[in-house]
C-alpha cells in the first residue's frame, strides 16, 4: 500500500493505491477513521460468516468534501495525481486488483485499454459538477 503525503504539507494525507498484492489473510483498513470515504481489504476463505446486520442513520453536522476511489477491475488506467497546489505529485498505473483514494489534492484518470472496467466510490450525496468539482488548469 502506497500512501502519498503533500509535499507543501508534508503531514497531509492526499492519495493512498492500494495493489492487489496488499491483500493479507483477514481485515486491513485502509483509510485513517477521520476521512468521510471508508474501505478496507478483506481476504477471507470460505466459510466466513458475519452476524446479520443492518446500518444505522447517523446525524452528520460537519461540512465534507467529496473523498473519491476508483477500483480497477479489467484493463489499465493512468492515474494522475495532484497536490494541494495543483502541481502533478505522481502518476501510477492502475492495474486490475489495484484501486485509489483521493482524500485531498486532484486527480485525473486516463483508460489506457479498451473496454477497461472500473468501480468508483465517492462521499455523496452526488448534486452535479457544479457543486463537487473545481477544475485544475491541465498546464500544471
Amino acid at each position: 500500500m502506497e500512501k502519498i503525503f503533500s509535499k507543501k504539507n508534508p503531514d497531509q494525507l492526499l492519495h493512498i493505491i492500494v495493489r492487489d498484492e496488499d491483500f493479507k489473510p483477514g481485515r486491513t483498513n485502509i483509510v485513517p477513521d477521520e476521512h468521510f470515504i471508508q474501505c478496507a481489504l478483506l481476504n477471507l476463505d470460505a466459510g466466513t460468516t458475519f452476524k446479520p446486520h443492518k446500518h444505522l442513520w447517523k446525524e452528520n453536522k460537519s461540512s465534507v468534501i467529496a473523498q473519491e476511489s476508483w477500483i480497477v477491475i479489467k484493463g489499465r488506467v493512468k492515474a494522475i495525481l495532484y497536490d494541494v497546489d495543483d502541481t502533478i505529485i505522481c502518476e501510477p498505473i492502475l492495474n486490475a486488483g489495484d484501486a485509489s483514494f483521493t482524500l485531498f489534492g486532484g486527480h485525473n484518470y486516463e483508460i489506457l485499454d479498451d473496454n477497461s472496467k472500473i468501480l468508483e466510490y465517492k462521499t455523496g450525496p452526488y448534486q452535479g459538477q457544479e457543486l463537487d468539482k473545481e477544475f485544475i488548469n491541465q498546464t500544471n
